[in-house]
C-alpha cells in the first residue's frame, strides 16, 4: 500500500518559505550538490536559509524524501525541481473578506485589543501570512494609529501607510514574514504592551537593544523575531527598531464597512517592500484557495449574516506563546 502524505497548513507555509529561497538568485538551491550530498544538504540549506528546524518541520522534509517513494537521493532532484516552479501572478490585488474558521466574517468591533495570540490571514495569495492585530494601550484600550510615512533603511526610500481602520481605527494588518530572512510565527510574533520586557525565553525573548529602541520611539508594543533579532514598529507601519533587517513589514491595507463591521484585504502597497521571497507581492506559488481565477476577485461588500463562498481568507489563531 502507497504511503499518503499529508500536507498540514504549517508545512504548507514552511514550504512555501523553502521554495521562495530556492527560487532567488542569491539563495538558489544547488541540485547538483543535493544529488551529491543527500538530505542532510537539503537540511542544512533549509535551516540556514528558512529558519531554525524543529522537530516537526525536520519530519516534514523528511516525509517528503520518503513519502515520494524516494529509493535513492538523486532521484528526489527532479521532485525538487517539480516544487521549484514558476510562481503564477495576479493581475490585481483580490478584493478578500476575512473570516473566522467557521466561514463567518470577522467582526471588527469584537477583536481583542492587544491579544497576545497569532492571529494570521493568508493575503494576497496562498501562504502570505499576515498578522492581524487590534492595537492598543497599556490598559488595553484601542488607540487610532494615524497615517505615516515608512523609511525603508535599505535605499532610504519612504512610502505612506494609510493608518489604522476599524471603529477605533485601530486595527491594522502586517506580513508574518520576518524581513531579514524569512522567519515566520512563533518565531515572529507581536509583544504587547503587558509582555513588553527585556529578557524571556525563546520565543518570548526581547533583547535589550530592541526594548530600549521601543522606549526611544515611544512604541508601548512591538513586532520582533526571536530568529536574529530584528524587531519592527507596528505603531509606525512596521518600521524598523531594530535590525539585521534593513526593510520594514509589509502592509495589507484593510477596509472596514462601518455598516456590517466586516473586515476586508484590498491591496498592498507597491512602494512598501515585497513581501520577503517573492519577485512581486502580486506573485506567488498559489491562488488563495478561495479566489476566483475568473472574476480576480474585485470589490464587494456583503450584506449583514452573508456568508462568503469565494474571496475569503481564514482568520487562524496560531496560538499564544506567552501562555506556554
Amino acid at each position: 500500500m502507497g504511503r499518503h502524505f499529508v500536507l498540514k497548513r504549517e508545512d504548507f507555509v514552511f514550504a512555501t518559505r523553502l521554495i521562495r529561497r530556492m527560487k532567488d538568485p542569491k539563495t538558489r538551491f544547488d541540485e547538483r550538490k543535493f544529488a551529491e550530498k543527500g538530505r542532510d544538504y537539503l537540511y542544512n540549506y533549509a535551516e540556514e536559509k528558512v529558519g531554525p528546524l524543529d522537530k516537526g518541520r525536520r519530519s516534514f522534509l523528511k516525509g517528503i524524501l520518503i513519502g515520494i517513494g524516494v529509493l535513492a537521493v538523486a532521484s528526489a532532484v527532479p521532485v525538487i525541481s517539480y516544487l521549484n516552479q514558476p510562481p503564477v501572478y495576479l493581475k490585481n490585488f483580490p478584493w478578500i473578506i476575512i473570516v473566522d474558521s467557521d466561514g463567518n466574517p470577522i467582526e471588527a468591533s469584537k477583536l481583542t485589543v492587544n491579544d497576545p495570540s497569532i492571529l494570521l490571514f493568508q493575503y494576497p495569495m496562498e501562504g502570505d501570512i499576515t498578522f492581524l492585530l487590534n492595537m492598543g494601550d497599556a490598559n488595553d484600550n484601542p488607540v487610532s494609529i494615524p497615517p505615516t510615512t515608512v523609511v525603508i533603511p535599505e535605499n532610504g526610500t519612504t512610502y505612506t501607510f494609510p493608518g489604522g481602520v476599524g471603529p477605533n481605527k485601530s486595527i491594522v494588518a502586517y506580513s508574518a514574514i520576518c524581513q531579514h530572512l524569512g522567519c515566520q510565527p512563533p518565531e515572529i510574533h507581536f509583544y504587547p504592551p503587558k509582555y513588553l520586557t527585556p529578557g524571556g525565553t525563546v520565543p518570548n525573548f526581547l533583547p535589550p537593544v530592541a526594548y530600549q529602541a521601543a522606549q526611544s520611539a515611544n512604541a508601548a508594543s512591538v513586532i520582533h523575531c526571536d530568529c536574529h533579532g530584528s524587531t519592527y514598529d507596528p505603531w509606525r507601519g512596521a518600521a524598523v527598531l531594530t535590525g539585521p533587517t534593513l526593510r520594514p513589514l509589509p502592509y495589507v491595507e484593510l477596509y472596514w464597512d462601518q455598516d456590517t463591521d466586516y473586515l476586508y484585504a484590498t491591496e498592498m502597497n507597491l512602494k512598501a517592500p515585497v513581501i520577503m521571497g517573492q519577485p512581486s507581492d502580486l506573485a506567488s506559488f498559489a491562488y488563495l484557495s478561495s479566489f476566483n481565477e475568473q472574476t480576480g476577485c474585485p470589490k464587494m461588500l456583503l450584506s449583514k449574516g452573508q456568508t462568503p463562498s469565494e474571496c475569503y481568507s481564514k482568520l487562524n489563531n496560531e496560538g499564544n506563546t506567552f501562555s506556554s
